[in-house]
């Protein structure tokens, strides 16, 4: 088996069942399977899975694992030379699958690739950026947008890492890596995960001819609880990644980051984002 693809859904049922339409209409001469690994979806997606999609694999998870654990789930059935980790709410736009399988069996010092994200009107969106640091949180911390984050040449490059939402990965070392963190619910596992197989020697490429959409935040409508989420798993990179004076120099400029957002919104009177970044603040603060 050439690619081993796995979803991780969680009630998605409408978007999954695009996404899985598309991977069969645009995916051609590869031998490729397709696992789907369910959070314990209520939605019916897995009724939809068996009737409509007999042929893929439907792991059912008895309770939601979130993003990394539920791919770990669903390697532990893949036989593939390849992992392709895709979101559920992506469309492929061309034969992306075989275009990544082709330049990462191609170049032995590639241990993750990815392609180019759009969004729904076809324009660029977050496809890869640096590793997180303190040059990042700075950025966040002053408004400061990120403009390398799209594949405008015509040739892969190297790149820091590329979005979960479209991760290709040589299994034997995702395997070898033992998948990702389980300290990780949902945010940052990629990143995290992609400093360790960087730290084995391998590098990370954006390929920009594999182009597919991603649906961002269609799967996730709750931008509070989105929000916490970033912030919590952020502050767990560095803790797995960075010394303790590193981590403390972090920690004080994601602090600011949200007080500072908390003090602007509470100074404009806006009740609805004021009480957004009380939750983040309690949740960055949380030691659960």
């Amino acid at each position: 088996m050439d690619v081993s693809v796995i979803i991780v859904n969680y009630n998605t049922k409408a978007l999954l069942k695009q996404c899985l339409k598309s991977i069969f209409e645009k995916t051609k001469d590869i031998a490729f399977e397709v696992i789907v690994a369910d959070n314990f979806s209520t939605d019916g997606s897995r009724q939809m899975l068996k009737n409509e999609f007999p042929n893929i694999i439907l792991v059912e998870s008895p309770e939601n694992l979130g993003f990394g654990q539920a791919n770990n789930l669903g390697a532990k059935s893949a036989t593939g030379k390849y992992l392709f980790l895709l979101n559920s709410d992506t469309v492929l736009l061309n034969n992306a699958i075989k275009i990544l399988f082709d330049f990462i069996d191609n170049n032995p010092e590639a241990g993750i690739c990815g392609g180019n994200l759009y969004n729904e009107d076809k324009k660029p969106i977050h496809s890869y950026s640096r590793l997180p640091g303190i040059i990042q949180e700075l950025k966040r911390l002053l408004l400061i947008p990120d403009t390398d984050y799209f594949n405008n040449t015509r040739k892969p490059q190297k790149v820091g890492y590329v979005t979960g939402a479209d991760l290709m990965i040589r299994a034997d070392v995702f395997n070898r890596q033992n998948g990702f963190d389980s300290d990780f619910f949902m945010y940052y596992e990629e990143s995290e995960l992609t400093y360790r197989v960087k730290r084995e020697g391998y590098k990370v490429y954006c390929v920009p001819h594999a182009k597919i959409i991603h649906l961002e935040k269609k799967s996730f409508s709750d931008n509070e609880i989105r929000l916490g989420m970033i912030f919590k798993s952020c502050k767990t990179y560095y803790k797995k990644t960075h010394g303790w004076i590193y981590q403390t120099v972090i920690n004080s400029i994601l602090l600011i980051t949200i007080i500072s957002r908390l003090a602007l919104f509470s100074f404009l009177r806006n009740r609805k984002k004021t009480n957004c970044w009380k939750f983040i603040l309690k949740t960055y603060i949380d030691k659960s």
